[in-house]
């Protein structure tokens, strides 16, 4: 099974919080598998510290997937650090699977937000057990 996502990029505001869900996004994109904060979200720190970007689908700002695990938002502004924030988002219903009945969605919530390297210090030793491509860009 694919863990999707999407990452959408945000501006830093005063007033809107890095933990919720802010209302203006300016770009986003979809990606369909490894979307956890341990593959993901380690990949979207390094991209910022190592110029690195693999398996990103651009999408429509209009588009709404009903079956994302996480949702990530990256917020900029320019003479401020980048920020990202981690939403593991259950809003999919999904099946039951002894009854195949439709389950009521779950609320999705922010489970991490930091700047890049703190991303990387949290989610990237676990790396270490996931099998995927790594390019040393250093």
């Amino acid at each position: 099974m694919s863990t999707r996502a999407q990452v959408r990029f945000a501006t830093r505001e005063e007033g809107v919080s890095f933990n919720e869900h802010p209302e203006k996004i300016h770009a986003q994109f979809y990606v369909h598998s490894d979307g956890y904060p341990e593959g993901l979200g380690v990949e979207i720190a390094e991209s910022f510290l190592h110029c690195k970007i693999n398996r990103w689908e651009i999408e429509d700002l209009t588009i709404k997937h009903g079956d994302l695990e996480y949702i990530y938002y990256i917020w900029q502004a320019p003479g401020k650090s980048t920020w990202i924030s981690i939403f593991e988002d259950n809003s999919f219903p999904g099946y039951c699977d002894n009854c195949e009945q439709l389950l009521p969605s779950r609320l999705s919530k922010c489970i991490f937000v930091g700047e890049p390297s703190d991303l990387i210090d949290k989610y990237g030793e676990k790396l270490k057990d996931v099998d995927r491509d790594y390019t040393d860009y250093a």
